[in-house]
């Protein structure tokens, strides 16, 4: 009997390992960022039930019943939906079978987070929030075209911990057109009054097909944005914020556990428009296609990863984060050490790498110039594998 094209959509996901991460893409927004890349649109309500509906079938199509211990809901803005989409959202959450203590994140905008979608979220489960500040200038707002009140961020701030959810993650954007040191204190100084735990960089990357890019805007020098990163991280770090990931700090025990298991190369499923899992010793991409995947047609392509590919994957993602990668779990997982497979004595004796006992790690004091390193190494081990 000829396949359905959801059948054919599904075909890859049988025999799946266990997978202990979940991530959902709510594309949907009321207002489309400047430099955003991801895979968005506005918000329109027909549209969102429609898609709310492919995607509990997509869900039950692929989910195998792990136990989940992150769970993640991005976009897009998951906040922007009404209570009504939200419940109907949780109502599908509610496939996972979600570990007592797992980590469960939604993305949100300040403007769009109300009281009683905060109280959702809580009676749901959610026990993390990621919202997108971005910066509190003015000007630099009107530039990425985002909106920023104050009392709105203060007062959902207070009401978020009030109602129970303590954990919470604000991004910060630096080296931006126009911006000096004097606007990023600002930004650092009104972050650090929040007393959240965790806090996410993003230097402003101009992304082709982003209305930033199309109207030729340019990147600051690269002096700029090294002082704007030592600022950060001297701020950051003064006030207990420890900068666990290039990109990341936290307050004490408060890592993100979700992308933790990215950057250690963990499996995750992807569901929604334009998500990636990586399962079953494949990486897939869903398509960004909204009537494609109304129809069923979710996959868009996928990539067999093979013994080689997963270890220089293992290198490249666990060298992100402080620590590094793990010679022993790497000895557990592929039954060699890192030198067993890779060259990189030149890095080590550059200073660019260190390597003890028990680690392989970028200091600190090169962590700026870390996609320099990264590089370098897949240009040596090009091949080697």
């Amino acid at each position: 009997m000829e396949k359905t094209q959801v059948e054919k959509s599904l075909m890859w996901v049988h025999n799946m390992d266990v997978v202990k991460s979940v991530y959902i893409h709510i594309p949907f927004c009321e207002e489309i960022c400047s430099y955003c890349d991801f895979c968005k649109m506005y918000y329109n309500k027909e549209f969102v039930t429609k898609y709310l509906s492919a995607l509990k079938k997509e869900i039950v199509c692929n989910y195998k019943g792990d136990v989940v211990d992150t769970l993640y809901i991005g976009g897009g803005t998951p906040s922007c939906l009404d209570i009504d989409d939200l419940k109907e959202l949780f109502s599908i959450i509610k496939l996972f079978n979600l570990s007592d203590s797992c980590e469960f994140t939604v993305e949100c905008n300040f403007e769009n987070t109300s009281y009683e979608k905060l109280k959702l979220f809580y009676n749901n489960g959610v026990n993390r929030l990621s919202f997108g500040l971005e910066t509190t200038d003015r000007k630099l707002l009107s530039l990425l075209e985002r909106k920023f009140d104050k009392n709105k961020v203060l007062s959902t701030i207070t009401d978020a911990k009030n109602i129970g959810i303590s954990n919470i993650n604000v991004d910060l954007m630096y080296a931006l057109v126009g911006q000096n040191i004097d606007m990023l204190k600002e930004d650092l100084s009104f972050i650090l009054g929040l007393n959240v735990t965790h806090v996410s960089l993003y230097s402003l990357i101009l992304e082709e097909h982003t209305k930033l890019f199309l109207k030729g805007v340019h990147n600051v020098s690269e002096e700029i944005d090294y002082k704007m990163y030592s600022l950060i991280h001297e701020v950051l770090s003064k006030n207990n914020y420890i900068h666990y990931e290039v990109s990341n700090y936290c307050l004490d025990g408060y890592q993100s556990l979700h992308n933790t298991n990215y950057w250690k190369n963990g499996t995750y499923y992807g569901f929604g428009l334009g998500s990636g899992g990586y399962v079953n010793n494949i990486r897939y991409q869903n398509t960004r296609s909204l009537f494609k995947y109304l129809e069923g047609d979710y996959l868009y392509n996928k990539e067999v990863i093979d013994n080689n590919i997963k270890m220089s994957y293992e290198m490249i993602l666990g060298l992100r984060i402080k620590d590094g990668v793990s010679k022993d779990s790497f000895y557990c997982k592929y039954g060699c050490y890192p030198c067993d497979v890779f060259s990189y004595d030149d890095l080590i004796d550059n200073g660019f790498l260190i390597e003890d006992d028990k680690f392989l790690y970028i200091p600190y004091d090169k962590w700026y110039v870390m996609d320099n390193i990264l590089l370098r190494f897949l240009e040596v081990n090009d091949g080697k594998e």
